[in-house]
């Protein structure tokens, strides 16, 4: 049961979340619980909806986007995001599950998607106080500044996510993964 009103449709949403959440829903055929709890702040969603976005037009592959919300969705022990990402991680992004494993332990078995991950957690476990080096290692495993900065913004996006699915306790809608269970 969530801790604040999860509308039951769009239409019960807030006013000025309606049309945010009619997107959502011609993109995915329907409208997850995420995207309907957040609706109760127009604003909240219009900047996460804006966030992700922007995002998905970035630089990283979704393969390395979805690699990097598993470690961080495993991190914050967010099973909403877990059995999100993990349906992602499968059907979208077509990762097998040995990957999908290795990704919700902080790491990869793609040498690349392994420094872009491994600086993902990492900027959870210092609260973004990477050192020079931790920069320098991803940079030399072949990320650009941007697809760096872009690390750190889905860092932050999913720690949106995850936050929001843990202080309201939002049913989760999709085959159920625990992050108890890495």
């Amino acid at each position: 049961m969530p801790r604040i009103h999860l509308p039951g449709s769009i239409e019960a949403a807030p006013t000025a979340s309606r049309p945010l959440l009619e997107g959502v829903k011609n993109l995915l055929g329907s409208v997850p619980n995420l995207f309907r709890l957040t609706a109760n702040s127009p604003a909240a969603l219009e900047g996460y909806l804006g966030l992700n976005g922007a995002l998905a037009k970035g630089s990283l592959s979704p393969q390395t986007r979805e690699r990097i919300a598993l470690a961080i969705a495993q991190i914050n022990g967010c099973n909403y995001c877990l059995s999100a990402h993990t349906y992602l991680a499968k059907n979208l992004a077509k990762l097998d599950e040995a990957e999908i494993a290795a990704n919700r332990n902080g790491s990869s078995s793609d040498p690349k998607a392994e420094a872009a991950v491994s600086f993902a957690v990492k900027l959870v476990r210092v609260r973004g106080q990477v050192s020079a080096a931790d920069v320098a290692e991803v940079k030399m495993a072949g990320y650009s500044e941007a697809e760096v900065v872009e690390i750190v913004a889905h860092v932050a996006l999913n720690t949106l996510t995850n936050y929001l699915n843990e202080a309201f306790e939002t049913p989760i809608d999709f085959p159920v993964v625990s992050a108890k269970a890495a």
